[in-house]
């Protein structure tokens, strides 16, 4: 049998563990180093930034700045930038990265699925016709064909474009 390594996942293990540093998304939305922490545009009520262990190439999150839990929890206004947040970054999606389709929605609590319940936030994934292939079935491993960074300078002029 062939064994893939993935080191970079203890990454995500162990800040798993490191949770009682307070909410990510709080830290990230209150830092000024937008690059360091992958945020990629800030509104008024929300604000987008790319999933540091991204589904698929592009994975990001639409987060309010207000630390809920639900969807009830957030005003019309910030529910209305939200889902205008997320159109624009599909559109981007489609002219940079040549998205053919899209997952979109959030994992509300821990039964289901959210990995930070506290503070909700939804997720844009870009997809391609043949982008899942046997790596994930098989090899129960992703394979990402670029780098974070290298996603996040592609996206952040296009999302500079909309202050």
């Amino acid at each position: 049998m062939n064994k893939l390594w993935a080191p970079w996942r203890m990454e995500y293990i162990h800040a798993k563990k490191d949770k009682d540093e307070g909410c990510v998304f709080c830290i990230k939305c209150g830092s000024e180093t937008d690059r360091d922490n992958l945020v990629l545009h800030r509104g008024k009520n929300a604000f987008v930034l790319m999933n540091l262990y991204p589904y698929n190439n592009g994975h990001i999150m639409v987060c309010p700045y207000d630390h809920v839990e639900t969807t009830e929890s957030l005003s019309n206004e910030c529910m209305s930038e939200i889902m205008a947040l997320a159109d624009i970054a599909m559109a981007i999606f489609k002219r940079t990265m040549q998205a053919q389709g899209f997952n979109f929605g959030a994992n509300i609590g821990v039964s289901g699925g959210a990995g930070i319940a506290d503070h909700i936030h939804f997720h844009v994934v870009p997809r391609w016709v043949g982008d899942t292939n046997f790596m994930p079935v098989v090899g129960h491993t992703k394979v990402m064909v670029d780098g974070l960074f290298e996603t996040y300078d592609k996206l952040k002029p296009e999302f500079d474009k909309r202050k």
